[in-house]
This record gives structure tokens, C-alpha cells and sequence, in this order.
């Protein structure tokens, strides 16, 4: 289970991690706000990977037991499924303290600071490079373009300026080649243009076109802005405790069904770990028969099911379109009668699941359906 967190949480942040780089390449120490980012980004992976990643270990734990005849010896010895189902739920019980702990009061500051951080970045102003066929607008009065830039985005080729100036006037340069070079200040930066033209208007308003083979121009550095609203202006910052109070407060600027729904999720998120327990143990002993494949493959059909259900019940109920309580009670309701259903129903012939049941009558009507086929080709 550790190892399936492990490599989800590792591949889910590297592609995160790629985006976030490509989303800030033009922002001041933008290393520093990605490895920022990253790090508050693992508590929402958590909370996504180890449903899933408990469900599969359960499977592969329960299925080499079965393989190795190990299940087969206890049940012969008197103990019963659920003797054999009470550690699996034990450490799901665990979990799901660690699942409220992650979707209660983690998730909430993490989402927040994933935020206050992205605004920052965004916000960070210009670090002095330009990268190729990229728009730079470092404020309302500069803009830059460039279609050619070497790596380091200090070598530019065809280069467009747009510049306000202090009494109001447009300038626009244009220029061949151009060097980038940042001033020991670290508040400024040196543009040096070759081979250009620039368009102004002098104090009469009339256009002037000044050709060159050399232009230099100094242009600001910006510094970062502050997220300025506090934490709690969206239902997915507050935590569990925050949730219930504000839900029975009439004063809330978060509508009450957007609150519930919010709430109703995360607990459903969390206490379904016991009933991925109640479901993998049967299903991984109906492997023994029909291979390891269709258990797994109907679990995580169910799993992605459930969440997305939830997921879409969150939504209704934030728009006012269904109850809270109908929404994303709904489907948790539904998840947890197939779960004890598939439980149940093993417990007098452990293996053989209605999942098992389906799954070899489809395989049977496929072997009928065969030779048919086949002699519908001879012919």
C-alpha cells in the first residue's frame, strides 16, 4: 500500500510539477514557488491515492493468500470470513482516521496555501527573461515579445516593446537582435536593441519614427503581490469543525447546501475505507478461480464510481439543485449496500461473489458465442 501511494503521489506531482514550471517560466524564482506548490499539493494526492492504493494492496495481499492455499487452511480450521476480514478492517479503521485527519484540517490549509502561493507567482512581476513567443506584461504600461530566445532568454530575435510612459505617451520599439542584461540593483534591467525602429508621439500628439543600430532601454522589475482575502472565502478551505459551525449558521455567506455538501463529502471520502475492506477481501478470494483481473477491474470500476458520484452530488447540492443529505448521501448509500451484499454472500462459499457470478456467466456465453462464429466463417 505504501509502495502504490508512493509511486501514484510521485508520478501525479512530476506531471503537476511540469505544468506549474511551464505555467510560471516567465516569473521571479520560479523554482521556489514550484517546489512550494508541490509540497502543499500532497495532501490533496494523499486523499486521492490511498483509497485506491489500500483497495489494491488489499487484493494482492488477500489473493497470494489464497494462491498459496493459506485461505483454504483456515477455513478448514473453523475460521470463518470474517475472522479473516478483521485485520483488513482493523487497519482500514486506522486509515480512515488518517482520511479525516487529511480531508478534515490538512486538505483545507494545504488548498489554501497552494493558493496564496500560485497568486503570488503569478503575480511575481518579471525576472528579466523572455522567453520565445511568449506575451510578457509586467504591468499595465510595459509589454514584451520576443519569436526567438536562446535558453537562458537573455538572446532575443525580432523583439517588440510597448511602453507607457510617465507623461502618458505610447512608444513602441521594434528591433532586429537584442541582449538582456540585468543591473547589479536587481530592480531594473538593461535592454539593448540592434537594428530597430521606434514608434513615439511627441507633446503635439504627432507621430515620430526614430530608425537605429544601436537603442538602449532600462525597464523595471516588479515585485510579487500578496493574496489579500483571508482564508475561508471557498467551502473546501475550512476544515470538518469549521464546516459543522458555519452549516448551522443562518448568517454564512457560503450557501448551507454548498457547506453540507462539502461536508458530507469529505466524511463519505473518509469512511469508505472499511467498506473497500468488506469488498476487497471477496472479490480477492474469487481470484483463485477467475484470476486476479476482473476483481480488480470491478473494484476499481466501483471505487471511481463512488468518488465521481460523490464528486457530481457536491456540485448539485452547492447549486442548490438536490439536497445535501440526497446527493451525496446517495451514492455512499448505494457503495455501502453493494459492499455488504458482496461481503455477505461470500461468507457461506467464500470465493464465489454475485461480481464472480456475472463475470462467469459473461465468460461462458462467450465460449458459446464461438463456435458459432466459427462455423459461420466456415460456411
Amino acid at each position: 500500500m505504501v509502495g502504490a501511494t508512493g509511486v501514484t503521489m510521485i508520478a501525479l506531482l512530476l506531471e503537476r510539477t511540469l505544468r506549474l514550471l511551464d505555467m510560471l517560466a516567465a516569473s521571479n524564482d520560479r523554482f521556489g514557488f514550484v517546489a512550494q506548490l508541490a509540497v502543499n499539493l500532497v495532501p490533496h494526492y494523499v486523499g486521492l491515492t490511498l483509497p485506491a492504493a489500500f483497495f489494491l494492496a488489499l487484493l494482492v495481499v488477500v489473493n497470494r493468500l489464497n494462491q498459496a492455499s493459506e485461505v483454504d487452511a483456515f477455513l478448514a480450521a473453523g475460521v470463518s470470513l470474517t475472522r479473516l476480514a478483521a485485520p483488513y478492517l482493523c487497519l482500514a479503521a486506522a486509515l480512515t482516521a488518517v482520511s479525516l485527519l487529511v480531508f478534515g484540517f490538512l486538505q483545507p490549509y494545504s488548498r489554501y496555501a497552494y493558493r496564496a502561493v500560485l497568486h503570488s507567482a503569478q503575480n511575481a512581476g518579471w525576472n528579466g527573461l523572455v522567453p520565445a513567443e511568449t506575451i510578457l506584461i509586467p504591468s499595465t504600461n510595459l509589454t514584451v515579445t520576443a519569436d526567438e530566445a536562446d535558453a537562458a532568454g537573455q538572446q532575443l530575435s525580432r523583439v517588440l516593446v510597448r511602453r507607457i510612459t510617465e507623461q502618458g505617451r505610447e512608444e513602441i520599439t521594434t528591433a532586429g537582435m537584442a541582449e538582456v542584461r540585468r543591473m547589479p540593483d536587481g530592480k531594473s534591467v538593461r535592454l539593448e536593441l540592434k537594428n530597430g525602429q521606434q514608434l513615439r508621439f511627441n507633446a503635439d500628439g504627432r507621430p515620430e519614427v526614430l530608425s537605429f543600430k544601436a537603442f538602449t532601454m532600462q525597464l523595471p522589475l516588479t515585485g510579487p503581490a500578496r493574496l489579500l482575502r483571508a482564508r475561508g472565502g471557498d467551502e473546501r478551505e475550512l476544515t470538518l469543525f469549521e464546516l459543522a459551525r458555519q452549516a448551522g449558521n443562518d448568517n454564512s455567506a457560503i450557501p448551507r447546501e454548498a457547506l453540507k455538501g462539502e461536508l458530507y463529502g469529505r466524511l463519505a471520502k473518509a469512511f469508505v475505507l472499511p467498506l473497500l475492506a468488506l469488498l476487497g477481501v471477496p472479490l480477492g478470494l474469487s481470484a483463485k478461480r477467475s484470476g486476479r483481473a476482473p476483481g480488480m477491474i470491478v473494484g476499481g470500476f466501483l471505487l471511481l464510481a463512488f468518488f465521481h458520484a460523490v464528486q457530481l452530488g457536491q456540485g448539485l447540492a452547492a447549486t442548490g439543485r438536490a439536497s445535501a443529505e440526497l446527493a451525496v448521501g446517495g451514492p455512499f448509500l448505494a457503495f455501502a449496500i453493494i459492499a455488504a451484499t458482496v461481503f455477505l454472500t461470500s461468507r457461506k462459499r467464500p470465493g464465489e461473489t454475485p461480481v464472480g457470478r456475472v463475470l462467469e456467466y459473461i465468460s461462458s456465453l462467450i465460449a458459446r458465442l464461438q463456435p458459432k462464429a466459427t462455423g459461420l466463417k466456415s460456411a
